[in-house]
């Protein structure tokens, strides 16, 4: 038994990324910052379309929800939060939050959701019985129930959309229902490193949101995947000390920093400060970082 989650979906939203099939990823963005837990990650997100339309259009894999201030939510998702800028951004969330005065900090409610498969409009079929017109989010459905299932097995007869969108083989094996594994974009990456470290900077701790990155270990252009135990949360400007080489994290997950930060800047006092400091873990052992990724850091990207 799996849920589904059918949400009222902002034709405009929609119709942005449908023309971006490109797009591997999207925020499903709410103006408000409240939690949501109508399904778990690797459950199906439908989209229902708003009126006039009024059916379903498509779906996503739920990789994770969360909350975010505004501009992380740009920087993190960019395009894939359904409009072309953040000043776009800014003023959609203040369409619906018009009394508040809405910046950078705002916080807002994001469902990630990756492989998005967003329909042409002949592929477009009515909404589960029943729907209420009064439903103002959105409706769960379990596989459990004939509805559910139903819905469950139109999605699946789309086997060949979500072939070409991305879900491989599991796709091809889509059969019963099941809990399908995320396969993640850059930016529900981020959120789920962001998440596992709990916000907080693996080596100092620092909580201040825009000024953490999700760290690839092996990086993602180099053949680094987006999993979370390839990810550590760092405070940027050591993000960047570490992609550049002056500093590693060994296999012990302790903080090694090279020689080299010393010769070339005659300076890097506040990184050598951290030299053997031990990396904050995230509580799950699948989470934490992979020794095969430490080590391939340590032998092809650590200066020494």
């Amino acid at each position: 038994m799996v849920q589904l989650y059918v949400g009222n979906t902002d034709n405009e939203w929609f119709d942005f990324l449908r023309v971006r099939p490109e797009l591997v990823e999207a925020n499903f963005w709410r103006p408000s910052a409240r939690p949501f837990g109508a399904v778990k990650p690797g459950e199906l997100f439908v989209f229902r379309l708003k009126s006039p339309r009024n059916c379903v259009g498509g779906f996503g894999v739920l990789s994770s929800s969360t909350v975010l201030p505004l501009q992380v939510a740009w920087e993190t998702f960019g395009i894939a939060n359904g409009v072309s800028s953040y000043a776009s951004l800014r003023d959609a969330i203040a369409r619906y939050r018009a009394n508040e005065l809405v910046g950078p900090a705002t916080n807002i409610g994001c469902r990630v959701l990756v492989e998005p498969v967003l329909l042409e409009p002949d592929q477009w079929f009515p909404l589960p019985e029943p729907w209420s017109p009064n439903i103002v989010s959105g409706k769960g459905f379990s596989t459990d129930q004939a509805d559910g299932l139903a819905l469950w097995q139109r999605l699946e007869s789309l086997g060949d959309v979500m072939q070409l969108s991305g879900f491989g083989e599991a796709a091809a094996r889509f059969g019963a229902p099941h809990l399908i594994t995320p396969r993640l974009g850059q930016g529900a990456f981020r959120v789920a490193v962001t998440e596992a470290y709990q916000r907080s900077c693996a080596l100092t701790e620092g909580k201040v949101l825009p000024a953490l990155d999700a760290a690839h270990i092996v990086p993602y252009g180099e053949g680094g995947p987006h999993i979370k135990s390839n990810g550590i949360l760092l405070r940027k400007d050591i993000h960047s000390v570490f992609d550049a080489g002056y500093a590693t994290i060994d296999t012990d997950h302790r903080f090694v920093v090279s020689d080299k930060v010393r010769e070339v800047f005659n300076n890097g006092e506040e990184y050598r400060r951290l030299q053997g400091r031990q990396l904050r873990l995230p509580a799950l052992v699948s989470e934490r970082p992979d020794p095969q990724f430490l080590r391939w850091h340590n032998d092809n990207r650590f200066l020494g």
